[in-house]
């Protein structure tokens, strides 16, 4: 079993319990927004992988705009605002951009994940992130956490 805690939209700010809500996770995914990158040292310093994307607030280039990862036998694609065509071979799309959490599955049986936002959510939603829980031959289980 694999659990990772899924986040997005920090944009330079989370509650400062968070960190600590997260060092269970075996992985760290940031859907981007983060802006400072000195925002990231306390999910470093958990020690746990922390894999980032690009957001389009950010004024660096330090993260790829996408990545594509598997885990458990998933395919997953990672990116900040939710892409128009997917990938080929992607059972998962997780985004942020949006600040609403989401958890849909299209027409052609593609997963779409939101965490929702760590710092300013939108439509009288609360900050949010998501637990992604993954086991080899089970449905991967997608849980959202009010902040």
């Amino acid at each position: 079993m694999m659990r990772i805690a899924v986040i997005a939209d920090t944009h330079d700010q989370f509650p400062p319990s968070l960190p600590a809500r997260l060092a269970a996770a075996d992985e760290i995914w940031h859907l981007g927004d983060v802006c400072d990158p000195a925002t990231l040292t306390a999910f470093e310093a958990l020690g746990k992988p922390l894999l980032v994307v690009l957001g389009n607030n950010e004024l660096h280039d330090l993260w790829p705009v996408e990545l594509h990862l598997e885990r458990a036998g998933r395919k997953f694609f990672l990116t900040h605002i939710p892409p128009e065509r997917v990938p080929p071979g992607t059972q998962v799309v997780l985004h942020g951009h949006t600040h609403i959490p989401r958890d849909e599955t299209d027409a052609a049986g593609i997963r779409w994940l939101n965490p929702g936002c760590i710092s300013r959510p939108k439509r009288r939603e609360r900050a949010s992130f998501a637990w992604l829980t993954l086991s080899p031959g089970q449905p991967l289980d997608w849980r959202l956490e009010l902040l």
